[in-house]
């Protein structure tokens, strides 16, 4: 029997354990340690501000019921033009090496064309070795290296 996956809008009150989690483990995979959340209520009120604003864009993937990942989708500015972002892809360990991610690509690309963009971005750590391999693999392009409070490669690529 295929198992049944889908995307639902987060509820930062209700699902708040879930995606601090989340995105604590995308932290220490990227990183090392999950210190850059910083301030779990402050990221726990941006998102409920954030979900509220594009419940589509801020989604927890499941399995069968369960919650198994986490997207974080939003639309900035970039030298002066919109562009989509993304904040975060994020897949629990037992769920990650079976073509979830591509299904993540899937949605995040086929909403970012609904909202008219063209164009598409995230910054990976240069560490991670096995995002950066999944992203080119998948059309994202290396554009340059940034330093926010640790150094990550922005990659791109065009809808």
């Amino acid at each position: 029997m295929a198992q049944r996956f889908n995307f639902r809008p987060i509820n930062a009150l209700r699902d708040r354990q879930t995606i601090v989690q989340f995105r604590k483990d995308s932290y220490i995979v990227s990183f090392g340690t999950p210190d850059e959340l910083g301030d779990e209520e402050l990221y726990v009120a941006w998102m409920a501000m954030a979900a509220a604003m594009e419940p589509e864009g801020f989604v927890i993937m499941e399995c069968e019921g369960k919650p198994i990942g986490q997207m974080e989708l939003e639309v900035i500015l970039y030298d002066g033009h919109p562009i989509g972002y993304v904040d975060l892809f994020y897949l629990i360990p037992e769920y990650r090496n079976r073509g979830l991610g591509k299904r993540q690509i899937d949605y995040a690309e086929a909403y970012f064309k609904r909202k008219g963009l063209t164009e598409y971005h995230l910054r990976v750590s240069p560490t991670n070795k096995r995002a950066l391999r999944f992203y080119e693999k998948h059309g994202l392009k290396k554009m340059m290296t940034e330093q926010l409070t640790q150094t990550v490669i922005r990659m791109g690529k065009r809808l």
